[in-house]
């Protein structure tokens, strides 16, 4: 996480959009885990493109048709 001391929620928020869209335009991931995890989820997008998350969507779909697995939490169906 990234923080310091006296930090608002606001200036979390906003170094964290500026080190993941960092991360995204030099090719990085915003996690590095088996799984995208539900902090990072609302910052998917800033490091794969929209053609990316619709795959992901897609896989999704596909093998887990009733959305039963872990909804919500490893991508926004």
């Amino acid at each position: 996480m990234v923080q310091e001391p006296g930090w608002t929620d606001e200036a979390i928020d906003d170094v964290k959009r500026v080190v993941y869209e960092l991360t995204g335009e030099m090719g990085g991931s915003v996690s590095a885990e088996h799984g995208i995890g539900e902090e990072k989820l609302s910052v998917l997008g800033l490091s794969r493109s929209p053609a990316e998350l619709a795959a992901m969507k897609a896989i999704k779909l596909a093998l887990d048709p009733h959305n039963l697995l872990n909804p919500g939490k490893v991508i926004a169906m």
